[in-house]
């Protein structure tokens, strides 16, 4: 396909009210194609996509997918794979998007009997690809998920003893490494989605580096990546060849703005509707950068699509990210209803961990929200950043998966040439205490000279370890503590770690474990459009006075005794969700589980939450903030300026002093999940950190 550069196209958006189309944008040049490598005109639409048409009949149910598995690219290469991995105990395997190598490799590592009497472990960044993946191979392999075939994702363990193929997170892979450091339970691991360089994952490369010297010949390791990123691996590990399988890519066609745009959400919304109205058939992906945006945009979508007229296709709007229940994340992958267009806004779990079938267009806002770690002023926040040129081809070669798409993208060619070429790893921009924390767990001391495959900044490490010791995880010499043994031993942020174990300690575990698994669920509380005051009312009747966190336990506490029949209509009538309700009570058990294993005492401290509050203080002092002469607070460890967020049950309240779980800066910082707290506490509960500062 020849791609004119020349070529100008006039992008218009509907405008419903007038039955007319009116220019919104300037002229828009059609800038390049990507991707090279067409599918042969005998591959069907749902064979590129993964999604191959299967009969109702189980033999032939299983047939079709063994028959869609060898038209896979990476069937090509099963053979010289293996042979591979004869030669060589690490390789790099770069497969494009498409190439079948996540669903495939760990099937073909089991067939070649790579997995001895062991396990075969494939690691995902995210949680909804090791579930999703997992069903997919097991449907492949013709058993039900948890058996051969399983998952383990935070707070859910999907296997048995029969597990032979295990899909997990990354952090689930370092955890089990706590227990078993030599990870005798795997005969291969494979690193999937390495390019996108999570924290977990880089700490596991220096972790398998070290395992495999000490194993032998008896481990495997293959690492795999959809770019071309095998240099560093392969000079990482001794020995380790690359190999590289094309994918199927359909040419697209790149699209920009002619001038920059000040509200990429507001555009994001046209230019749906300009595709609804201006293109053919096929699907859309949009790519924005949380929650609270994808909910704003599916309200406006759906307000506007209403307004179209009949003669072009409905919209089906489904959002798409982590914290989505399976059953609505599910709804993506399904075909669009007859006469609908399906339009997907999705966060960046959509650039490369899944695929999702029938996308033809994708509209780039050229924004994600990442974690940033300021090592100076020791505080982390949730920052809404510019993607990188990978992540942009990424998103744009998402259309191209079916046969030839289009991507728009929500920003200048200008523009797109001064992004950074790639992401910064995350080990380079978050809060290492958890790491640190993990590597002391794993009798690593001297964390500053551990084997990492890029190191992070010095500046950040200290910090971790001043952190730490602060939190009492560190004696004086700087080893693992009782309490820091403790600590590690529980899946959650270190802070939370020490709020749980100083709860056992204070007479209040049962609620400082509802709190914790609260914090770490997503969030119950509903607001509907269209009955927000009335939703609001019904908040209030949890509101607690000292807090958000207490807050949270006033509403875990009433929800938890309910009948399952009875917690549906409560939910509705309380304007709460259920769904994140069941996660916190399931993180409950979890962790309830956790603290009887470390032996701590099982108290309640009743009506009276000063000993929570306490607790919380034990763990969050980091985050302790004044309030101002003008109103504003200042956290007293960084001295930067923060404000309490309008969703919290404090904001206008001015307590004088307070802690809070994370910064979150949009338009200003705001400090998120706020409690009342009595300054007095701080020295007391954590004297080495406030003696040094």
């Amino acid at each position: 396909m020849r791609c004119d550069k020349d070529k100008a196209t006039l992008w218009k958006a509907y405008d419903p009210s007038a039955d007319q189309y009116s220019t919104l944008f300037a002229t828009l040049r059609h800038v390049s194609c990507v991707g090279a490598h067409l599918v042969p005109a005998h591959t069907t639409a749902a064979e590129v996509m993964g999604n191959p048409v299967v009969p109702a009949h189980p033999k032939q149910r299983w047939q079709a997918l063994q028959d869609h598995r060898q038209q896979l690219p990476i069937w090509t290469a099963k053979e010289k794979l293996l042979a591979l991995l004869q030669r060589h105990q690490t390789v790099v395997l770069v497969g494009e998007t498409g190439s079948g190598k996540t669903t495939q490799v760990p099937q073909f590592l089991l067939e070649g009997g790579f997995a001895g009497e062991g396990m075969i472990a494939c690691t995902q960044p995210r949680r909804v690809a090791a579930i999703t993946v997992a069903k997919r191979v097991a449907q492949e392999q013709g058993v039900q998920p948890g058996t051969q075939v399983g998952y383990a994702v935070r707070f859910e363990d999907n296997t048995t003893a029969a597990t032979r193929i295990k899909y997990m997170t990354d952090g689930i892979l370092l955890r089990e490494a706590l227990l078993d450091p030599a990870l005798k339970r795997y005969q291969v691991v494979i690193v999937d989605e390495a390019h996108e360089r999570s924290v977990q994952s880089d700490l596991l490369f220096g972790l398998l580096k070290g395992i495999q010297a000490r194993r032998g010949h008896n481990f495997w390791l293959v690492i795999m990546s959809a770019t071309l990123v095998a240099a560093q691996f392969v000079g990482f590990f001794p020995g380790a060849a690359a190999t590289y399988v094309q994918g199927r890519q359909f040419p697209v066609q790149v699209f920009y703005t002619a001038s920059p745009e000040e509200h990429y959400v507001d555009a994001a919304v046209v230019a749906v509707l300009q595709v609804a109205v201006e293109e053919g058939a096929g699907d859309v992906l949009v790519f924005l950068t949380g929650q609270e945006e994808i909910e704003a945009v599916q309200r406006l979508l759906q307000d506007r699509a209403n307004q179209l007229p009949a003669k072009y296709q409905s919209l089906a709007i489904l959002p798409l990210f982590a914290a989505l229940p399976p059953d609505q994340q599910a709804r993506v992958f399904q075909p669009a209803p007859v006469g609908a267009r399906k339009v997907i806004l999705a966060t960046n779990i959509a650039e490369t961990s899944i695929t999702v079938p029938g996308v033809r267009f994708t509209i780039d806002t050229g924004f994600v929200k990442t974690r940033m770690y300021n090592a100076k002023v020791g505080a982390e926040s949730l920052t809404v950043t510019p993607i990188s040129q990978a992540q942009a081809r990424q998103r744009s070669g998402r259309a191209g998966r079916e046969a030839p798409g289009k991507a728009f993208r929500l920003y200048t060619e200008r523009s797109f040439r001064q992004l950074q070429p790639a992401s910064l790893p995350e080990i380079q921009r978050v809060d290492l205490a958890a790491v640190t924390l993990q590597l002391k767990a794993l009798g690593v001391d001297d964390v500053l000279g551990f084997d990492f495959l890029e190191r992070p900044p010095r500046a950040a490490l200290v910090r971790s370890l001043e952190e730490l010791l602060a939190l009492g995880a560190l004696d004086s010499n700087g080893r693992l503590s009782p309490l820091g043994r403790q600590m590690s031993r529980l899946p959650v942020e270190p802070q939370y770690a020490k709020v749980l174990v100083a709860a056992a300690h204070m007479g209040c575990s049962l609620e400082a474990l509802a709190v914790v698994a609260m914090a770490a669920s997503d969030q119950p509380f509903l607001l509907p459009r269209e009955s927000r005051e009335r939703a609001q009312e019904a908040h209030k009747r949890f509101a607690s006075g000292e807090g958000d966190h207490m807050t949270l336990l006033a509403v875990f506490q009433a929800f938890h005794g309910l009948q399952q029949t009875s917690s549906e209509q409560w939910c509705h009538d309380n304007f709460l969700s259920r769904r994140a309700l069941c996660k916190a009570v399931d993180i409950y058990s979890q962790l309830l589980e956790n603290i009887k294993a470390l032996g701590l005492p099982l108290l309640s401290c009743g009506s009276d939450t000063t000993p929570v509050r306490r607790a919380l203080t034990s763990g969050l002092f980091k985050h302790a903030a004044k309030r101002h002469t003008d109103g504003t607070y200042k956290v007293l460890a960084s001295s930067q300026m923060v404000a309490l967020h309008p969703s919290s049950v404090l904001c206008g309240k001015r307590p004088p002093c307070c802690v809070f779980s994370e910064l979150v800066c949009t338009t200003r910082a705001y400090a998120r999940q706020v409690t009342v707290i009595d300054s007095a506490w701080l020295a007391e509960l954590a004297p080495a950190f406030f003696s040094m500062h």
